[in-house]
């Protein structure tokens, strides 16, 4: 199916405004159809193989469009109907069965199955050469699917036809020609199904009903646009050469912008320099600096100075010696006063000595005398109590002695600061120091007289205090040059930094220069050596702008033919349904004709783009129109399903038309309706009816709905279920299942009573279906019937009576009035107690010890059924 629909899109590539470079894509698609279809637009499958194929032999396929088998077409539309079938071993046949299919009418009876599925695929491959099946089922190779899966092996069917001269011809497989004739059952249902999808999905569902899901598919599934991540359209070396040029792009422009970059630079130095000493230049500044020539420069000059050692300074001052001296003298003289007192007081020091020593001894001696034992109870004066009266009287001695004790620690702490001072001059004065004898060392005590040597003459005429002060003024001068020393070194560490600063921009332009020089070098070197270093990749670019420019063409031809064949696809339900409209509304309503006149439809519209709907309207008011969909039942919808299949078959002037199963898709109250304009009505007058079917009722049916001479009834097979192996087993006589043929079989093989059955069922089938239409057509139909029971049936000789009495009464005129009116009579009797009529009770029940039927009268019987059936034709 899929390959049939593409070869009709391809002829429309037949136009001049179609490239011959889109041709070559359609017919690269045809050559490798097998292998595209399974694939899909997942991860590109079908785009990069296409690309594949086109790169491989794009100048070896032809742009010529592959013309339609005009010999078949013409010998095909030509065949009138099917003659015979030759099919196995073939899917679930695995021998070979021979099926004659002359008769204007086969029926075909199963059970689901049985094989009639088989029996349909044998003759649409005999017809359309493929089948829809194998292609939803995903077969890339159709000939897997057609092999028996027991025998493992296949043969293909053989299709004889009768052409329109009468001669028998082999039928040659053409999906154009008999597309048309199949009407199938999952189609149908799939249509019905309409009512589930969005609006979007509606306009496919046309193509599914004619089987073209398939192909609907399969145009998806191609990938728009072929752009560059499908094939190369920039060239790979090419791109490779422009990203290397847009490099030398930019070295060139680097190469522009150098002199504007040196004329900063120098403005920055000159800046720089300024900064450090106007009117001085760079190349000055740096060598003032760093240094040129082996010798070092500021920074080096003023980093060795920084680093000299520093001595430490004494912090002896003159000054504070002579004070330090003029104290001691002072709490010396102090000192003697506070002694020469105490002197003076020396007999009361002593008493107060025995005081204190008294009142010590009161913690021991509590109770007597701590000189003379005697208790205290005995004494003139308590020794402790008079002991603390003359204390607190000779308290000032105590003060006094307190004084003097301080002055002695404050001379000495005094003391202490001379012998440092004398240590300090010994240290940094080492070399025949006069006051070198008068250190004290640890242990020794420092004493007041030691402090009377120091003011004593020594052998050079000076006092040892004499160089004391000498010493301890030059330590303080020494100080004093150390002190300008260090904020001489403070300055010079500022203006060390100061420089070490300028050293750092003079780094960063000197770096910045030597960038600027290094660039514009190697900006030129890439760009005297480009053509060098790359001659191999310019070569190879140039040869693959061939392989780019084609392409391109590849590209462009591809993104067009996908659009056209979208187009063809979005168009495929217009096409298929054009002028339908009418003939589908006849053919449902005749589907339909139990309904209400105002459910009798006026219009369809069907829908043929993308977000239209299905819309109906209805005989009372033909402008109203109704979404279908929301207003029909799923029965109905299968019914307009059904008559847009069929319209289709006689809008094509199909000779023949083959249903596998599709009325069994439709529910019961349509079927017989279905099966009166299918069989009665004119609408496929002169065509084959090929049918086949799992309802036995049906298949009855439509056998008595025919007429029952011989040569009027269909062929039919029965295709009965498996009970040993695996081959499909076909009865090739089955008996029939028209009434009055089987009476008339039963009579010639001598059942009467069989016969007389079959007779009674004959005449209720010819009443109820054919002779109360009749009268209702050309008379008055309204009967009045009497019934047993609430639930009962119509009694067949009431019913008969009834319509006879209709027809002959004067008013009821038609031409074949007494073709029908005298069978009715001598069935009923003229008394209406005839012989034959008790022969056809006494056949349809069990009576015991019944007499034996006489043969003649069970002849006439059927005779007079044959004339009312022919009659009612």
């Amino acid at each position: 199916m899929i390959r049939s629909e593409y070869l009709r899109f391809l002829q429309t590539l037949k136009n001049d405004d179609v490239s011959s470079d889109v041709r070559k894509i359609a017919n690269l698609v045809l050559d490798n159809l097998d292998i595209l279809t399974p694939l899909s637009t997942a991860q590109g499958q079908r785009v990069k193989k296409i690309v594949e194929f086109s790169q491989k032999s794009w100048n070896t396929t032809s742009s010529d469009i592959q013309a339609a088998p005009v010999q078949s077409i013409k010998q095909n539309n030509s065949i009138t109907k099917l003659k015979s079938l030759a099919v196995g071993p073939f899917r679930g046949f695995a021998k070979q069965e021979n099926f004659d299919l002359s008769s204007q009418v086969v029926l075909i009876y199963g059970p689901n199955g049985t094989g009639k599925s088989s029996f349909c695929e044998a003759l649409e491959f005999g017809l359309l050469g493929n089948i829809a099946e194998a292609e939803s089922k995903r077969f890339r190779e159709q000939r897997e699917y057609f092999k028996n899966a027991h025998t493992n092996s296949y043969t293909l069917p053989v299709l004889m036809g009768i052409d329109n001269d009468g001669n028998e011809v082999k039928i040659s497989a053409n999906e154009s020609s008999f597309r048309f004739c199949f009407v199938e059952k999952n189609r149908i249902e799939s249509f019905s199904r309409i009512a589930a999808q969005l609006p979007a999905r509606q306009a496919e569902l046309i193509s599914t009903l004619f089987g073209l899901d398939a192909f609907s598919e399969f145009v998806r599934n191609f990938t728009t646009p072929m752009d560059g991540k499908h094939i190369d359209l920039e060239g790979a070396k090419e791109k490779e050469l422009n990203q290397k040029r847009q490099t030398i792009a930019g070295f060139q422009q680097q190469l522009k912008s150098f002199p504007e970059q040196l004329r900063k630079q120098d403005e920055d130095e000159k800046v720089c320099a300024n900064e450090y000493r106007q009117e001085c230049s760079f190349s000055q500044m740096f060598s003032e600096i760093n240094g040129i020539e082996g010798k070092g420069g500021l920074i080096a000059q003023l980093e060795e100075e920084v680093q000299k050692p520093i001595d430490s300074k004494n912090n002896l001052i003159l000054a504070d010696l002579e004070s330090l001296q003029q104290s001691i003298q002072t709490n010396i003289e102090e000192l003697k006063t506070k002694q020469q007192e105490l002197n003076n007081a020396s007999q009361q020091l002593s008493f107060k000595q025995l005081y204190e020593a008294v009142k010590g001894l009161k913690t021991n001696n509590v109770d007597e005398c701590p000189a003379c034992r005697t208790p205290l109870s005995q004494v003139m004066v308590d020794p402790f109590t008079h002991a603390e009266t003359e204390l607190e009287k000779l308290q000032h001695l105590s003060e006094l002695e307190g004084e003097a004790v301080k002055l002695k620690e404050k001379i000495t702490i005094f003391l202490n600061h001379i012998v440092q001072i004398i240590n300090t001059c010994c240290f940094r004065f080492p070399e025949k120091n006069q006051l070198l004898k008068f250190q004290i060392k640890n242990g020794d005590a420092i004493t007041i007289d030691w402090w009377h040597t120091l003011h004593q003459k020594l052998d050079d005429n000076f006092t040892p205090w004499k160089h004391i002060k000498d010493q301890v003024n030059q330590l303080e001068k020494n100080d004093n040059e150390i002190e300008e020393f260090i904020k001489k070194l403070s300055e010079k560490q500022t203006q060390l930094k100061k420089l070490r600063t300028f050293q750092e921009k003079i780094t960063v332009l000197k770096t910045c220069r030597r960038n600027i020089e290094g660039n514009r070098q190697r900006a030129s070197n890439a760009i005297d050596g480009f053509d060098t270093e790359n001659s191999q990749l310019i070569v190879a670019a140039e040869l693959e702008k061939l392989i780019v420019a084609q392409n391109k063409i590849i590209s462009n031809a591809y993104n067009i033919f996908v659009q056209k064949l979208n187009v063809y696809k979005d168009e495929l339900p217009t096409k298929l349904v054009e002028d339908l409209g009418e003939t589908v509304v006849t053919l449902y309503n005749a589907f339909n004709r139990n309904d209400a006149e105002n459910e009798q439809l006026s219009t369809v519209r069907l829908p043929l783009y993308q977000n239209e709907r299905l819309e109906i309207s209805y005989k009372n008011s033909p402008e109203k129109f109704f979404d279908a969909l929301h207003i029909l039942s799923e029965g109905h919808v299968r019914c307009l399903g059904l008559a847009i299949l069929t319209a289709k078959n006689i809008k094509e002037n199909c000779k023949i038309l083959i249903f596998d199963d599709p009325v069994n898709a439709i529910d019961d109250d349509h079927r017989g309706s279905i099966r009166r304009t299918l069989f009665e009505d004119h609408y496929f007058k002169g065509k084959q009816i090929i049918l086949t079917c799992h309802g036995e009722e049906f298949f009855k049916d439509i056998q008595n709905q025919l007429p029952a001479k011989k040569e009027s009834q269909p062929n039919m097979f029965s295709f009965l279920p498996k009970i040993d192996g695996f081959h499909i087993h076909v009865d090739y006589n089955c008996p029939p299942r028209n009434y009055i043929l089987a009476s008339r079989s039963h009579y010639n093989k001598s059942q009467i009573r069989d016969a007389l059955i079959k007779a009674r069922q004959a005449l209720e089938c010819l009443t109820k279906t054919k002779i109360w239409p009749y009268v209702e057509k050309y008379g008055d139909s309204n009967l009045s019937i009497k019934l047993r029971s609430a639930k009962g049936s119509i009694e067949l000789r009431n019913l008969t009576e009834q319509l006879k009495s209709k027809i002959s009464e004067k008013c009821f005129s038609h031409d074949k009035k007494d073709n029908i009116l005298k069978p009715l009579e001598v069935l009923l009797g003229i008394d209406g107690g005839s012989a034959e009529w008790r022969y056809l009770n006494k056949g349809a029940h069990e009576d015991a010890n019944r007499a034996e039927f006489d043969r003649q009268t069970v002849s006439q019987i059927i005779t007079n059924l044959e004339l009312l059936d022919e009659a009612c034709q």
